[in-house]
Order: C-alpha cells, then sequence, then structure tokens
C-alpha cells in the first residue's frame, strides 16, 4: 500500500508535553459489541479487534495492514506447494504453558469444526492438506496446489494452545475461562455485550503495551460513547460520529486519529431466488411471481440511482470514499479506471422498462441500525433515491444481533452490509463473491447468495499463481467480473476514525481494529516493530 493509509493527527494537544505521569488503567469505549471471545467462531472485526488482543498469529499486521512476524518469525515457500513457518522461541501462553509447533498443529485442525459459526474461517485454512511438526519451533504445511495465498490466511488465524483448549467450546470462552491466549493482556472479567477488563501481559512477546489494565467497554449508541468522551469517562473512542467531527476538531481536549480504511459499505440484493422474494411487492402490495433483483438490468437501476458523493458528503459528512469497486485507490488489487456509478436516475427508469418494470415496484430495504457510521440514514438515504425512480422503498433498521442472524439466514430481499478487506483482491472474493460452499469454506459471508461458476474456477485458478504480478492482472479481471455484473452494489468507503482525550494518542489502523496497545500517552513515541 502506498500513502492511502496516511495517519492524520488532528488536535493542537499534539505539541504538549506530558505534565505528570500517565495513569495506569486505560478505558475505551468502542461502537460495535464483541459477541464471542473465541477467536474461531465468527469472522467479524469487533471480535477480531478483542481476539488481537488476547491471542496472536502466526503473521501479523501493522497499522497499513502489511504482514510482519508474529508468533512465525520467518517463512518461506520450500517447495511449490510446502510453506515453512520458524516460529518464536520462549513464547508462553498466560497460564504458562509453552507455544509450541504442536499448537499451531491443533488451531488449524479446530478452525473447521467450531459448531454454528455465522462467519466461518474455514476458508483459510482449507488449502492446507496435511500439517508437517518438523520440530517444536518448525511447521511446514502443505496444499494440494502452489498456493502464494498461505501466509495472508495465516493473519486470520489466532492460535491456541492444545492443552488447554482442546474439546472446549465457545461458551467457554466467552465465559472467559478459555480466553487464553499469547497476547498482550490476558482477560480478567468478561461481561458479554457490556465489557471486557483486561490487564498487561508483562510476558508478551512483542512491544510492551503502555498501560497495565484496560477496561474495554462497548457503547453502541453514538451519543452516549461521544457523551462518555466529553464527559472523561473514557480515554478513548472510536467510530467518531460524523455529526461531531466539526466540534471535535475545533476542541483543544481532543485529538482525533484518522485513516483511509478496508471497510467496503454495500448493498445486497438477493441472488437465490429466482421466484417471489420476501420483502419485493408489486405496487398493490401483492407477491411478485418472480424475483426482480434476478434481473441485471434491475441491479444496474437500483445503483445507478444512488447519488454516492451526495451521500459521501451530506450523510458521512466527508468521513467515506464514493466508490463502484470492492478497494481504495493504492490498495492491491485496486481496479486502475473503474468508474464511481454516475448518478442516473433517468436511465434507471429506462433499465427498469426494459426490464418489464415500466411502474416499478415495491421494496423493503434493510439494515443495522447501531453497527457502522450512520448505517440507518445510509439506507434512508437510499430508499428515498430508489423510490425517485419508482421503486417504492420501505426502510427497516434493526438492532445489530437481530440483523445479522436474520441476514445470515438469507431473509431478507435488499439489505445493507460491510466488509473489512484484506488488502488483496482474493479476499472479498472469496468470503462475499464466490459461491457459498461448506466444505471448501468459499462464499462464507456471501449473504446475498451471488453464485457464478465461471468466477469461481478463476478464482482457484488466481490461487494457484506464483507469479505474483499475473496473480494480480487475473484478480483483476475476476473483480470486474462481479462488479460488472452488480454482485453487490458499492457505495463508499469508510475513514477510520478515534478520538482521544489530552494524553492520550491512537495509532489508527487501516483495518480499523480498537486495539489497547494501539493506545499510548500522547508524548510517548510509537514503539517501532
Amino acid at each position: 500500500m502506498r500513502s492511502t493509509f496516511r495517519a492524520l493527527a488532528v488536535s493542537g494537544l499534539l505539541g504538549l508535553a506530558a505534565t505528570q505521569a500517565p495513569a495506569q488503567t486505560l478505558t475505551m469505549a468502542v461502537g460495535a459489541p464483541v459477541t464471542s471471545l473465541d477467536p474461531h467462531y465468527h469472522q467479524l472485526s469487533p471480535n477480531n479487534a478483542a481476539a488481537s488482543m488476547i491471542f496472536s498469529r502466526l503473521v501479523e499486521t501493522d497499522d497499513r495492514a502489511r504482514s510482519v512476524p508474529g508468533l512465525a518469525e520467518s517463512w518461506r515457500a520450500v517447495e511449490p506447494t510446502v510453506w515453512e513457518f520458524k516460529l518464536r522461541a520462549g513464547v508462553r501462553f498466560h497460564n504458562g504453558r509453552e507455544f509450541t509447533a504442536e499448537d499451531v498443529a491443533y488451531t488449524l485442525a479446530r478452525v473447521p469444526n467450531v459448531p454454528n459459526s455465522p462467519a466461518s474461517f474455514t476458508v483459510f485454512v482449507r488449502p492446507i492438506v496435511r500439517v508437517e511438526v518438523v520440530d517444536p519451533l518448525t511447521i511446514r504445511l502443505h496444499t494440494r496446489t502452489p498456493y502464494p495465498l498461505l501466509p495472508m490466511d495465516m493473519t486470520n488465524i489466532y492460535i491456541l494452545d492444545r492443552e488447554t483448549h482442546e474439546g472446549g467450546s465457545t461458551e467457554r470462552f466467552n465465559s472467559g475461562e478459555l480466553a487464553v491466549g499469547t497476547g498482550p493482556f490476558r482477560v480478567v472479567r468478561h461481561a458479554n455485550g457490556d465489557r471486557i477488563e483486561l490487564e498487561r501481559n508483562d510476558q508478551y512477546f512483542g512491544d510492551r503495551p503502555a498501560f497495565q489494565r484496560v477496561n474495554y467497554r462497548m457503547i453502541t449508541n453514538d451519543a452516549a460513547r461521544t457523551a462518555a468522551l466529553m464527559a472523561g469517562d473514557v480515554d478513548v473512542i472510536d467510530q467518531v460520529p460524523t455529526a461531531d467531527l466539526s466540534r471535535m476538531r475545533n476542541d483543544s481536549r481532543l485529538a482525533l486519529y484518522e485513516t483511509t480504511g478496508l471497510r467496503l459499505i454495500f448493498l445486497w440484493t438477493d441472488h437465490s431466488r429466482e421466484d417471489a422474494t420476501p420483502f419485493v411487492t408489486d405496487n398493490d402490495g401483492r407477491p411478485m411471481a418472480r424475483n426482480p433483483l434476478k434481473d441485471i438490468r434491475v441491479r444496474r437501476a437500483l445503483s445507478m440511482a444512488i447519488d454516492r458523493p451526495n451521500m459521501v458528503g451530506r450523510v458521512m459528512e466527508g468521513a467515506a470514499t464514493a466508490t463502484g469497486q470492492f478497494l481504495a485507490e493504492g490498495v492491491t488489487s485496486h481496479i486502475p479506471g473503474y468508474p464511481v456509478p454516475r448518478f442516473d436516475p433517468d436511465g434507471a427508469r429506462r433499465l427498469l422498462a426494459e426490464a418489464g418494470f415500466p411502474q416499478g415496484f415495491r421494496i423493503t430495504l434493510h439494515g443495522p441500525n447501531d453497527r457502522y457510521p450512520n448505517d440507518a440514514r445510509i439506507i434512508q438515504a437510499v430508499g428515498q433515491m430508489w423510490t425517485r425512480i419508482g421503486v417504492r422503498t420501505t426502510v427497516e433498521a434493526l438492532t445489530w444481533p437481530t440483523y445479522i442472524g436474520r441476514a445470515g439466514r438469507a431473509e431478507f430481499s435488499s439489505f445493507l452490509m460491510g466488509w473489512g478487506m484484506n488488502p488483496d483482491g482474493s479476499h472479498p472474493l472469496r468470503n462475499l463473491i464466490a459461491c457459498p460452499n461448506r466444505d471448501t469454506g468459499l462464499g462464507a459471508s456471501n449473504r446475498g447468495r451471488y453464485c457464478n461458476a465461471e468466477l469461481d474456477r478463476g478464482l482457484e485458478e488466481s490461487s494457484q499463481m506464483l507469479d505474483e504480478e499475473a496473480r494480480q492482472t487475473r484478480l483483476i479481471e475476476l473483480e470486474r467480473m462481479a462488479l460488472d455484473d452488480v454482485a453487490l452494489i458499492p457505495l463508499h468507503i469508510q475513514t477510520n476514525i478515534w478520538a482521544a482525550r489530552r494524553g492520550f494518542a491512537v495509532t489508527p489502523r487501516a483495518d480499523e481494529l480498537t486495539r489497547a496497545q494501539d493506545v499510548r500517552p500522547a508524548s510517548a513515541p510509537a514503539a517501532a516493530r
């Protein structure tokens, strides 16, 4: 990645030196709930953020989402189908047990066998056909075909201890009993949906966190989260409400830390049903015999009806970048010159008429009201735009736990979603676009149930390409294929923003993970890795 992820520190306080010793307790408030402390249960950014404070990965990522050594000090392809990882010596789990290659082997076997996972991590381990423990600090991962993505895939897998975790249930992780890793913090208490209390792991192999204790609170209401910061009840918040940005930029008691992110906000439409889809009717409210969303002309019309720059300016108040593709400019696999869809309501009406809907139809657009910045306002704005082209839209916003469960069961016809990307086109293609397949793990988060066999074949082909330039060329072709087919409707890429009180500084991350180890006293330099 290039300068896309340049962090901006916005405040007059950065020139101020600390006048007293920093507090030993850090209190943070995050805008999205952590739904599980089992690091293999649900592929969800808030869960990954919590996991990254407690557990460690073979390959870690820096603030720009670049791969860096973690539990593995180095890795290399010793053969086209064999990756060797040299493990870090002297690492211990929070309970004192020594980390070895056997723990890696156990972890990789556990990932595809976590019961009831709503968004599995299986896709990241399925290419591995054999795990070879060479010695306690060397492990080789064998793949059926050449597989250049394996080190990047390992940035998604948190390593567990075989003896501690074998046979352990997700419920025991959530209780805190099994929330035992090698990460920079250990769990003291977990109040599900409310807070996680942590203490520093002074035996951590990496950079020592600045704070001894952490109170990691979940405050999903934007106004309440901001009020807690202003009152001094918390030191740092994420998902800064865009309505508060102007005021915060001019408040000398606060600092904002920003970076262009990897999260795409987009709309799904129902690709799974040929006949009636549950939230689409004719203009008299009667169910329709066929699903209009299966017609590419209808999907294109819905996309053309959205004024993305206007939404970024008015709804997101500038804290996003309008897009027509998966990844931001400057990120690997960004499609050069691929345009933001032009706002063209007249063209959208013509496409609807060509598709056999000159008078439009009725639809309900669903979305969360407590997960992404301005999520409820986004669907309200889209609903108004769709209504103007004759697709009379009712908007229904739900709380995240209810919403994500229903979305996973394919209960909606059109709905808002966000996805935090790895900086490679294979990530959205494998997770969001590939045909859902439990055996391979592909399409694990494809909640629109889009399926294109030709694209899947191309994706499999690209995953075996060792020539990086050729692989990227192929991935960009596949991204174009999905976007031209309106597999989903991109809206914008979020700007990740944190706010901190005087005396606290945050290293903003492209992957938007809010982690205690990224906060330090404002006068202290960022630790180098």
